[in-house]
Parts: C-alpha cells; structure tokens; sequence
C-alpha cells in the first residue's frame, strides 16, 4: 500500500507513550500518594525505528480542563486508582512535562501497587492519548511528529513501559508524507507551467 493509499488515523483511535521515570511516594497519615511524570516536553523518542516524535508545552491543556480522566494500573480499567473528577487524581501541566499525584486507594490493587513502588518494581508512568492536532516535519533525515493537541484518556502506573498503537502513529505519518508529496507535485506542475508559459511570451 503506497503512502497516499494508506488511511488515516480514525477518531478515537488510541496511542500509549511511556516514561522511565522514578515514581515517588509520600505517606500522609492512613494514605499514600504517589507521583511523577507520564510525559516530558520537548523529550525526542524514535518510533518504530520510522520516525521522531515529542509533544509540545500545552498539548494536553485543552483535555486537562474538560476530559474525565481515570488512573489506572498497567492500563487495565479493572484496576482503578483514581478518578480527576473524584480529586484522586491530579494531573497539571508545568515545565517539564505532564505531572501526575494518584492518592492510591485502600483496595487489594491499591495495596500492591504501594508495596511494588516500595520495593523500587516500578518503574515509569503511561498515558493512552488520541492525536487532536500533530505536526509533521521532513526537512530532517528522519520525520518529526510533534504533538500539539492530545485527548488524554488514562495515565498508568506501570510495571514494564511499553509503547502502543504505532501502527496508529505510522498511518498518520503516511498519510502526512503523502499529503506532502501531493503538494510538492502540485508546487512543481505550477513552476513548469509557469516556466513554459514565460518561454512562450519570450
């Protein structure tokens, strides 16, 4: 399939990006929080060997104000550790990236995931995202998506980062390249025609 045959990304297709990161823990009385980052701005990360890709300060604002967003374990939804709306979860933006504070709750999942982080068997937070708005650049060797607008659905406390839904992040690089080339076709059948018909009135 040729880059400009291959489909687009449907909406509300999912993509998951990890961070290794240490997750903290605090102790406050009877409850525990836990914090970290789920994402870095400006971090560049090479997917799939294909291309580049980093997300850009503010990607997440316009979500962060209005999306229900749930913190899960492992991304598994039977396994919930907090709710933004419920306030046990805080996700915000600051400099450095997408900051997240789950005040885990008194469950059996809960229970184990403090006692993992205790033991140091943790090691980074996730986010499963929907792209809103990318950006792509093929100036470079290799092609650059910057995420500027995201959904953000879940982040998760996880065991072994991983990355999810790059087949998602490649349709979308096909369809951008592809859209490039028809550009590039378009702009260079202009010059030519421009170019003949300026031989033509000389």
């Amino acid at each position: 399939m040729t880059a400009t045959q291959t489909p687009k990304p449907k909406p509300g297709e999912r993509e998951r990006r990890s961070l290794v990161l240490p997750v903290e823990s605090r102790a406050d009385g009877e409850r525990m929080t836990v914090a970290g980052y789920a994402a870095n701005f400006g971090d560049v990360t090479t997917i799939a060997g294909v291309f580049e890709e980093c997300i850009a300060p503010g990607a997440f604002a316009r979500s962060l104000r209005s999306d229900d967003i749930r913190a899960f374990y492992d991304h598994d939804t039977a396994h919930v550790l907090g709710r933004n709306r419920a306030g046990t979860l805080r996700i915000s933006e600051d400099a450095k990236g997408l900051a997240v504070e789950i005040d885990l709750p008194d469950t059996t999942v809960g229970r184990d995931v403090r006692t993992l982080i205790a033991r140091g068997d943790v090691s980074g937070m996730s986010f499963g995202f929907e792209a809103i708005g990318e950006e792509w650049d093929f100036s470079r060797a290799m092609p650059r998506r910057t995420l500027t607008d995201l959904n953000l659905f879940e982040v998760s406390i996880v065991s072994i980062p991983a990355y999810a839904g790059t087949s998602i992040a490649l349709r979308s690089l096909a369809s951008a390249r592809g859209t490039e080339t028809r550009s590039h076709g378009l702009i260079t059948r202009l010059r030519m025609k421009i170019g003949l018909d300026l031989t033509r009135r000389s």
